[in-house]
């Protein structure tokens, strides 16, 4: 770290905390020591990527090539790390064992694990209070996981901790649908790892309703649609908020991101060959029990016939509650950095017509406060890796003080596609060679099934 002038703020000595250890929380404490600055990352989990675990069994529709920062591979580099081949497409599993858990172990204890963040504030100011308030460090408090509590002191605060831990509800008006939390035991927000023998065996010769239209839910119905080949009575019932039109399914062939439009493909295949039946302009109201079964009922009162399990995947949200005592500038639609918003607005933009962004997009009436990654996006979910390493890339030097290069663009994106979460293929060598780009939630990704992404928490 370079040694602060006899002149320097008091707050200049403190460290950057980045709040997650997910791919854009571990790119930005890279870059930040690549700048010479201090950071401390801050993990909820017990190890780097807790988010991208959870998704561990979905394959990115991103090769490795775009999906590591520079300045991480740089740091990566005395510690022996060989970089897989960027040609090949990743899980999960393998992003976190094979990146981001050494990129952690290089920062060593720059990253705390079971560290929790409760709240985020001004030192001494709470959020109405005007004086003095931009001379004053960040207060970050944390719970740790036994349960101490704990403030730290910072110059800035990244927030890379995504939209992870905040699924979409099943109802239509983005409220919980009546009795969604009774019938909580057969339903699920993630895409199954059919994988598991017992997660397998919930849904084999079953009927299952998958609710969401982005790459989550093309994720579960082509794993259902292949369980269904094996399984005989396996059925999924394919509910859409919307009709199916000719880009339901993404971009196909045309998709720059090839992985990304052979996951449509799959999804629209599980539907011709029957394996899934699709419900089209159905908006969940209530869930009621039959029997063993449950019935979904729309707002126009249409009943399905019931169905075993239903695996809601309607995207995912930002977690705001720790930072209300900070002034951010957020969409009411979205709650993204409302400079950002209408550059992301998913009624108008897939992943590639979305024009890459920095600090200009990402700041706040709160200076020093940027959310990043998969949680800068809000609500939408058109979010890509690179997109949020070039967002650390430009925060970090705006936080050095290197204006020029923080409002320098140095990213392309690929066009065509509807953006939201990772892709599945049945095994490693199936993903097209092509360049792709998206990894989800995610997240970070959602990433993965959560960027879905429908993944990070994630990205």
């Amino acid at each position: 770290m370079a040694e602060p002038t006899k002149n320097a703020p008091a707050t200049d000595r403190l460290p950057v905390v980045v709040i997650g250890a997910g791919p854009v929380g571990l790119a930005a404490a890279a870059r930040l020591v690549e700048r010479g600055i201090e950071p401390l990352v801050l993990e909820a989990g017990p190890s780097a990527g807790t988010a991208v675990r959870d998704w561990s069994h979905v394959r990115l529709f991103s090769p490795w090539a775009e999906i590591t920062d520079p300045a991480a591979e740089k740091l990566l580099a005395p510690t022996g790390w060989a970089r897989p081949d960027g040609a090949a497409y990743p899980t999960g599993g393998d992003w976190a064992k094979q990146y981001l858990q050494p990129l952690a172990d290089a920062l060593g204890d720059k990253v705390r694990y079971g560290a929790t963040v409760t709240g985020v504030a001004r030192a001494g100011r709470d959020r109405i209070v005007d004086s003095g308030r931009d001379e004053q460090p960040f207060a970050v408090h944390i719970r740790s996981a036994d349960g101490r509590e704990e403030r730290i002191s910072a110059r800035a605060v990244i927030d890379a901790s995504g939209t992870w831990s905040a699924p979409g509800p099943l109802g239509a008006d983005g409220l919980p649908a009546l009795g969604e939390q009774a019938a909580a035991g057969h339903l699920s927000y993630r895409v199954p790892d059919l994988g598991d023998p017992t997660v397998r065996a919930r849904y084999a010769g079953r009927r299952t309703a998958v609710v969401g239209s982005g790459a989550s839910a093309f994720t579960a119905l082509a794993a259902l649609a292949d369980l269904a080949k094996e399984a005989p009575g396996t059925h999924a019932v394919w509910i859409l908020r919307r009709g199916i039109t000719g880009s339901t399914f993404g971009g196909g062939e045309a998709d720059q991101l090839p992985a990304r439009g052979t996951l449509g493909l799959r999804a629209k295949a599980a539907v011709e060959d029957g394996h899934a039946s699709a419900v089209t302009g159905f908006r969940t109201q209530a869930v009621e029990r039959d029997g063993d079964g449950l019935v979904l009922v729309a707002e126009d009162g249409r009943r399905l016939d019931p169905v075993d399990e239903v695996i809601v995947l309607t995207g995912l949200r930002p977690d705001l509650s720790f930072l209300s005592e900070l002034r951010l500038g957020l969409d009411d639609r979205l709650q993204a950095p409302t400079a950002l918003a209408p550059l992301i607005d998913p009624n108008v933009h897939s992943c590639g017509t979305v024009y890459p962004h920095g600090v200009n997009e990402l700041s706040h009436p709160e200076r020093g406060i940027y959310l990043v990654g998969m949680k800068s996006y809000g609500r939408a979910p058109t979010f890509l890796a690179m997109t949020g390493y070039e967002q650390v890339r430009s925060v970090t030097a705006a936080i050095a003080g290197d204006r020029e290069a923080a409002e320098r663009v140095e990213l392309s994106l690929p066009e065509t596609g509807v953006c939201g979460g990772a892709g599945l293929f049945d095994e490693p060598d199936a993903a097209p060679a092509a360049t792709g780009g998206c990894c989800a939630a995610p997240a970070t990704l959602q990433i993965g099934t959560g960027a879905p992404a429908t993944a990070s928490g994630g990205c």
